[in-house]
């Protein structure tokens, strides 16, 4: 897509441009792997300086809300209107506005609903196409009931008017999910408008349509027509992003790439059945409206509890949720410094709270808050406050104190989703014969795992606010990375999944692309945007960098960019800045290029000083003679009896059958001394050392198969049992990134047996077998398994296939923490 370029903008793609011609490798095939990455990077300029830091002219702009929306339950629908301020803070005058109009990606007619292909790799599409060609492709039902829904649904955006402060109709253009606004008057720098919005829309079942929000129906409750709970966001029209590094972000919204907004402060009243409870970002402001004394009391109650306090109990809840009601409530939020608003509605909710006085006394406290149905159950109970709360602990150990009074998890139909201050969370308890509630161990995980990615998510971004739409991996990847740390601090026996271990088969597959790509055209967006980056970011700082400078530059970016707007560069240059380190090589392999890490020792020499002493070196090579199998045609000569000539006739005999080829002669030593006499003091001195410590001297070869080059972690085995460990620096690879070979030297007690590369798995090395010297045998499966004739040919079992299938790395699996 074109879009028209600043002069500082043009200006770096000019030398972006001429950097990238004017290094032509046209000799040989030398690749530098640790070639200078500024080249591909913008130019520093007054908005982001070479540090990796906001530069001394950086803007951004200010979008303020004020909006009132009714839910009518029975029609599943929402009827609101929203006044919008925006603040022109940028240096460009402005002849309109972008506006966000998500709700139209459900629509029959939308980009995302006209591109969804036909099955297909990493394809999220209404069919499964067979991998053999004799067998059709499948249509799902639930693409089916996709279709249905929306064929029987009016879905989008119903903009009814657009008017500016005084009631003047203003022109307004849709395209897609995106509304232009043309401005009467051009909006000058430094300057503000006004204008008023009135729409209204129905809500998608999010079930149906597998959607980041929407209703979820619960049929068999006792109430007539049963209950729903609502998850309400991308649910009003919202200003795109005005940038220094792209201008407007008005890419259409297809589903994957997420969102990039504008802080900004809002007023929000709901209007909802007197019988619901709501959760929204922001602070309630008429608790008195709205709560019963008790429930303001329990409130209180809970700033200061040790464990968590019920404002809303299990048994209040499932009475609520039998009645019904046509009365109304209109809950009142404010949120300040925001750059979205979610929220979530039933009369199915229980409510528990705790407060958490995070740093100091004088900190403030934050109120964390959890809201869900009977089907949350004790699984609920049990985690969900309690995993916010230890999520805040340490992502404010990496970056800020949490900025906002509280942190909410909401259940609901959507796997995962964040929203600022809060997230709407899937697992669930199941129901047993007995009408008791239990929960297994796979959904106790899931549940503690999202609540911690998701609360992660209120730091990275909706606070460290990068661009969602175009980089995925900064949001996606960084809080990953965080929640793998937090979460191993929770219980270390839960598997994660962002160690480099864990991403080894992806990053051998043929079917990723760079890290850098954007996240509509990627491939497979689960390992590619959560689990490598969180991986690489993970050998960053418990391999490469240390965890002290690590810790360090991590929490520099974070504090550098709170409450703005980071780009990849900003990150590159501030983990390099404060670390002292130079990345560049890093940066490049992890996140530019789709090599892999294969380092293999492919052989080890032992060598001996040639020391010129002939009473040495001729008695170690006696030795090394002596040392070598003995000839098989000598030891069958014995075997049969057979005599030596010489044996036979010792007459014949002479000084060199008495004396071997190794015998030293004055010849010999007194060339070893004219040898001497030629050296230079210190060379003397440095040979006469050598001879007296008698070292050991190994030489190991190394080839880099993967081409991503990573520092050599050696585990070094002696005769002794002892074992040392050796880090050798990545740089190794910088003139031979292919090959290279590393002398080194142990005493002479200290006689190598063995070496394993990599031994405690921290570099995703992708074949293990090649990291042994000598090799070793790795242990491997071998599955028993059925086996049928067809038509001449052998299918395996069917279940054989389905575990062939499990163990792919699917990326609609790790999208149920993050997307549609």
């Amino acid at each position: 897509m074109f879009k028209p370029l600043s002069m500082v903008a043009l200006l770096s793609c000019f030398a972006i441009g001429f950097a990238n011609a004017a290094i032509n490798q046209t000799k040989g095939d030398f690749e530098d792997k640790f070639r200078q990455l500024d080249e591909s990077l913008p130019t520093p300029n007054v908005y982001r300086n070479a540090a990796g830091e906001p530069g001394h002219e950086y803007w951004q702009q200010q979008v303020d809300y004020q909006i009132k929306a009714k839910l009518d339950e029975q029609k599943r629908r929402i009827e609101a209107s929203e006044q919008i301020t925006y603040h022109n803070n940028s240096p460009d005058t402005l002849k309109y506005l972008w506006m966000q109009l998500e709700q139209n990606k459900f629509r029959n007619d939308s980009m995302s609903a006209m591109t969804t292909t036909f099955g297909g790799i990493g394809n999220r599409g209404p069919a499964t196409a067979s991998a053999s060609s004799d067998k059709p492709a499948q249509l799902s039902l639930g693409a089916l009931r996709r279709q249905q829904f929306t064929d029987d649904h009016e879905l989008g955006f119903d903009i009814q008017s657009v008017t500016d402060s005084n009631g003047n109709k203003l022109k307004f253009t849709i395209v897609g999910t995106n509304m232009r606004i043309d401005l009467p008057r051009h909006l000058k720098p430094g300057k503000k408008t006004v204008f008023n919005i009135d729409y209204a829309f129905n809500i998608v079942e999010e079930d149906a349509v597998t959607a980041r929000s929407g209703y979820e129906h619960f049929p068999d409750d006792e109430r007539e027509g049963g209950n729903d709970i609502f998850l309400l966001a991308q649910w009003f029209p919202r200003l795109h992003a005005y940038t220094d590094y792209e201008a407007w972000t008005n890419r259409e919204f297809i589903g994957r790439g997420e969102f990039t907004l504008e802080f900004g402060n809002y007023e929000v009243e709901l209007t909802v059945p007197a019988d619901h409870i709501v959760s929204a970002t922001g602070e309630l402001q008429n608790p008195k409206n709205v709560l019963t004394s008790t429930q303001r009391k329990r409130l209180k109650q809970a700033e200061d509890a040790e464990r968590i306090v019920f404002v809303v109990t299990a048994e209040e809840a499932l009475e609520n949720e039998k009645e019904g009601t046509d009365a109304t409530k209109t809950w009142k939020f404010s949120a300040n410094n925001v750059r979205d608003f979610a929220w979530a509605s039933s009369r199915k909710f229980m409510w528990d709270a705790r407060g958490h006085q995070q740093g100091g006394d004088d900190q403030p406290l934050v109120m964390a808050m959890s809201f869900y149905p009977k089907e949350g159950g004790k699984l609920w109970e049990k985690y969900s406050t309690e995993s916010i709360i230890q999520t805040l602990e340490v992502y404010s150990r990496f970056s800020f104190d949490y900025p906002y009074p509280v942190a909410q998890s909401v259940n609901g139909p959507v796997g995962g989703m964040e929203y600022p201050m809060i997230t709407f969370n899937g697992p669930r308890t199941e129901l047993q014969k007995d009408g008791s509630r239990t929960y297994s161990q796979a959904e106790k995980r899931f549940l503690i795992g999202v609540v911690i990615h998701e609360i992660g998510h209120i730091y990275f971004p909706m606070v460290v606010n990068s661009d969602e739409r175009q980089w995925t991996w900064m949001d996606e990847g960084l809080n990953s990375f965080l929640d793998g740390v937090a979460g191993r601090e929770w219980d270390p026996s839960i598997p994660w999944g962002v160690e480099p271990r864990d991403v080894v088969d992806y990053m051998k597959s043929s079917n990723q692309v760079p890290i850098m790509t954007q996240s509509d055209s990627v491939l497979r967006l689960g390992p590619n945007a959560y689990t490598k980056p969180a991986a690489a970011l993970n050998i960053l700082r418990e391999t490469i960098l240390g965890r002290e400078l690590f810790d360090f530059a991590f929490k520099e970016y974070a504090q550098r960019w709170k409450y703005k707007r980071p780009t990849p560069s900003d990150f590159f240059r501030t983990m390099e800045e404060a670390s002292g380190v130079d990345l560049d090589w890093f940066w490049r392999g992890w996140f530019y290029s789709t090599d892999h890490v294969d380092i293999s020792i492919d052989k080890i020499y032992k060598l001996r000083l040639d020391t010129h002493d002939p009473d040495i070196d001729f008695a170690r090579q006696r030795q090394e003679e002596l040392d070598k199998p003995e000839s098989l045609t000598d030891i069958r000569n014995k075997a049969e009896g057979r005599k030596l000539w010489i044996e036979r006739f010792p007459d014949i005999t002479d000084f060199y059958d008495e004396n071997d080829r190794f015998t030293v002669t004055n010849k010999e030593r007194n060339a070893y001394q004219k040898f001497l006499s030629k050296l230079k003091p210190w060379e003397k001195t440095a040979l006469e050392r050598a001879v007296k410590e008698d070292k050991n001297y190994y030489v190991l070869d190394f080839s880099n198969k993967g081409g991503l080059v990573m520092p050599i972690i050696l585990e070094l085995t002696f005769a002794d049992g002892s074992v040392e460990n050796q880090y050798i620096p990545a740089e190794i690879w910088r003139r031979t990134p292919k090959a290279v070979s590393k002398l080194i030297i142990t005493d002479k007690d200290k006689e190598l047996v063995s070496v394993t590369v990599d031994p405690h798995w921290e570099t995703a090395d992708v074949d293990i077998s090649n990291n042994h010297y000598p090799p070793k045998i790795i242990p491997s499966r071998i599955e028993a398994y059925k086996t049928k004739k067809r038509s001449g040919k052998v299918y395996r079992d069917i279940m054989q296939d389905i575990k062939t299938e499990l163990k792919t790395y699917d990326e609609d699996d790790i999208e149920e923490d993050d997307n549609n």
